[in-house]
């Protein structure tokens, strides 16, 4: 397991892209209504959220395999947390990347993900990482 991305609630969502870009030489690489995904060669680093109070978002972890994800989730109830979804749920409808997400026991949301091997409905209208 390897860290990810992070996510970041902001204020002011077009002002974090100029810093964050410019501060830290990423690029732009997708987002919609309230959220940006910045990154560098196609791969998304840092995550962008309008939807909470400022601070962290989330943080996520990569996995090499969906299988991989699954089997966290008893891991994460054993030690603790509380699962926002029941198994790996795809990151986007369509999408064939996907994870599990919750939170640790002081309330940190996190989420351990598979960069494909995913499917299934996604829980939300929207990146599913931006609705827990």
């Amino acid at each position: 397991m390897q860290p990810g991305h992070v996510g970041l609630t902001v204020s002011d969502l077009d002002r974090a892209i100029r810093f964050y870009s410019g501060v830290l030489g990423y690029e732009q690489l997708g987002g919609g209504d309230g959220f940006a995904f910045l990154g560098k060669d196609g791969r998304a680093l840092l995550t962008l959220w309008t939807n909470g109070d400022e601070g962290l978002h989330h943080m996520a972890f990569e996995v090499a395999t969906a299988g991989e994800a699954a089997a966290a989730e008893a891991r994460v109830l054993e030690h603790g947390g509380q699962m926002h979804h029941k198994g790996v749920v795809p990151h986007a409808e369509g999408a064939s990347s996907g994870g599990i997400y919750f939170t640790d026991p002081d309330g940190i949301r996190l989420e351990i993900y598979a960069p494909d091997g995913v499917t299934g409905e996604a829980p939300h209208d929207g990146p599913t990482c931006g609705f827990f």
